[in-house]
């Protein structure tokens, strides 16, 4: 917006600007078989054990300074993965972050699949 750009057409270039997903089930256990983020407010309620998220890569749907949060309300913890090659929290690439149940993550984009992460305690 500050660039000149509307709010409404700001939101709907990005595509999941501002939007909420409720009721998430956390799939596949592994970067490339875990569920997609839906969106960049996220709360799951169903999460098996060594099930997970991955967070999505930079470009229409993630610029940098976007900003991701993943609410864990299922029964075990939820791995959120970077994108392929991506880091989170400056850890090793494509290693998921642990959101334990009832735990909520926040994330922050920094560019080339990498994220600045904040778990509540």
């Amino acid at each position: 917006m500050g660039a000149g750009c509307p709010a409404l057409q700001a939101q709907a270039s990005l595509g999941i600007l501002n939007t909420n997903s409720n009721a998430l089930t956390a799939t596949g256990s592994t970067q490339g078989t875990a569920l997609a983020l839906p969106s960049d407010f996220n709360i799951f309620t169903t999460v098996a054990a060594s099930t997970g998220a991955i967070l999505p890569a930079s470009g229409p749907q993630c610029q940098q300074t976007d900003n991701f949060v993943v609410v864990n309300h299922g029964a075990n913890a939820l791995s959120v993965y970077p994108p392929t090659g991506g880091k989170i929290a400056n850890g090793t690439a494509n290693a998921a972050l642990s959101v334990p149940a009832n735990k909520t993550a926040f994330f922050l984009s920094l560019g080339s699949g990498n994220f600045a992460a904040s778990l509540s305690a």
